[in-house]
């Protein structure tokens, strides 16, 4: 089975939670771990008339058969996981890494101000004083805290050996490509590298062991905090055009413009791209709206698609048609 790498395209917010429950569900993977940067990141799964809101714990939970697992990579918040962990009865199912790093009150006080809050409109929720200290060598690890002592360990090796055991395992990112530290609209960005490179490195994987990589565009693109975003819309023409959103972390309005071509097909090089994955087709066509086959799209929605394919050169695999994970088309192995 393949070991299956999800990151987004543009700034997050992307859909990559129905993406990787459809898979996690249709695939059946062993473990599905979560790389990135930790709960300043929120995804939203619908499954069977659910919906569910994750900031700490992969988004294939919707799959009971799973383990959940957090890379080294991932900041820790104890309280918003274990919450997670109650809420969704799956302990037993978690397994995180010993050496992930833990936000406390002090991060998230030094989140909520000055040049972080007022300039670059982070989260509040402690991640990058936290990522912070860990550059500093003075950050708590997940190992440390009593309360987490029945679910940390070893999460490379673990992950590692169910590869070698040749079963799948389904990786999952945070964020998006733009919002990276190395590679995104500085300093606008997150605080560290989100492309599938950093995502693999979190988890320790090596790249060699990697069958695929999907990345994530939503069919417009939206943008939560500052930062400059090409074609931009007026929040009047954001709401007419039905493309309103906010944030799943902060409750902010997202900003929105048109899908970004040119901003798609970096995001396809710097990933590595094998696959790319389209949500919220039915937002720009709602005549698509739980469509299941390809050939029952309308015309332009199966231009729109083509021309996706066309400019970032590799093929659109998986369609988002409606906010479930059922709602899908899944070409894989008909293009």
């Amino acid at each position: 089975m393949p070991v299956t790498v999800i990151v987004g395209g543009f700034f997050g917010d992307e859909g990559k939670g129905k993406i990787i429950s459809h898979l996690a569900l249709k695939e059946e993977p062993a473990i599905a771990v979560r790389g990135g940067v930790g709960p300043n990141a929120g995804h939203t799964v619908v499954h069977e008339g659910r919906e569910i809101r994750l900031r700490m714990l992969p988004s294939a939970v919707v799959n009971a058969r799973i383990r959940l697992m957090l890379g080294a990579g991932v900041l820790v918040d104890p309280d918003v996981l274990l919450k997670e962990i109650e809420v969704l009865s799956v302990a037993g199912r978690v397994r995180v890494d010993n050496q992930c790093a833990i936000i406390e009150e002090i991060h998230r006080q030094r989140d909520r101000g000055g040049h972080l809050r007022q300039v670059i409109g982070t989260t509040g929720t402690g991640t990058g004083p936290a990522n912070s200290d860990r550059v500093l060598r003075t950050a708590k690890m997940a190992q440390d805290v009593p309360r987490l002592s029945d679910m940390v360990g070893d999460v490379a090796d673990e992950v590692n050996r169910t590869i070698d055991q040749g079963l799948g395992v389904l990786v999952e990112g945070t964020q998006g490509t733009f919002l990276s530290l190395y590679h995104g609209t500085y300093p606008y960005v997150t605080s560290k590298d989100v492309t599938a490179s950093g995502i693999c490195s979190d988890v320790g994987i090596g790249p060699k062991r990697i069958d695929e990589v999907v990345v994530v565009f939503k069919s417009y693109v939206t943008r939560v905090g500052e930062g400059p975003m090409t074609g931009q819309l007026t929040m009047e023409e954001t709401q007419r055009r039905g493309w309103m959103e906010y944030g799943a972390v902060t409750g902010r309005p997202r900003r929105a413009a048109p899908f970004d071509m040119s901003l798609a097909k970096r995001a396809v090089m710097l990933n590595s791209a094998t696959q790319v994955a389209l949500t919220k087709l039915d937002v720009l066509y709602p005549k698509s709206k739980g469509r299941r086959r390809f050939e029952n799209l309308d015309g332009e929605a199966k231009r729109f698609v083509e021309s996706v394919e066309e400019g970032v050169g590799v093929p659109v695999t998986l369609i988002g048609t409606g906010p479930s994970a059922e709602e899908i088309i899944d070409r894989r192995g008909a293009i």
